[in-house]
């Protein structure tokens, strides 16, 4: 059974393609003009503040090893960091590199607060004299 458009029923199906690019267009233009209230959506990016402290790249994720008891050592300190919703968002995505027992925190933080918390939250994990925080902080 071959199906035929009409003229009319051709010139409906572009008319609502363009309506739907156009709202389109709008929507994203309102957004990024900063109209938009929600920014919650925004992710946080310390790229920058990462560039400027070159001793960042001290200890990586690649220098981990793979060992049973390192990886859940990380995974139990990240855990308890994404737990903490006082954190901000930066705090969440510090590094965290468990290397024979031994802990290293990287990254930015927003406070001395937040510095101390990530640091005490790996101490319960690993115990005290193994955590080498790293953290900087890097105010808004």
């Amino acid at each position: 059974m071959e199906h035929r458009f009409t003229p009319r029923a051709l010139l409906a199906a572009l008319a609502a393609g363009s309506l739907c690019v156009g709202a389109q267009s709008a929507l994203s233009q309102s957004t990024s003009s900063g109209e938009s209230a929600d920014h919650s959506s925004v992710p946080a990016d310390n790229t920058k503040s990462n560039k400027l402290d070159p001793s960042n790249t001290t200890a990586t994720a690649d220098q981990q090893k793979e060992n049973e008891s390192d990886r859940t050592m990380t995974q139990r300190i990240r855990k308890s960091l994404m737990a903490d919703k006082s954190l901000s968002t930066y705090a969440h995505n510090i590094k965290v590199v468990s290397v024979n027992g031994n802990v290293t925190l990287n990254g930015v933080v927003r406070s001395d607060a937040e510095k101390s918390a990530a640091e005490s939250k790996a101490v319960e994990v690993a115990g005290q004299g193994r955590v080498v925080n790293d953290l900087k902080v890097s105010p808004k």
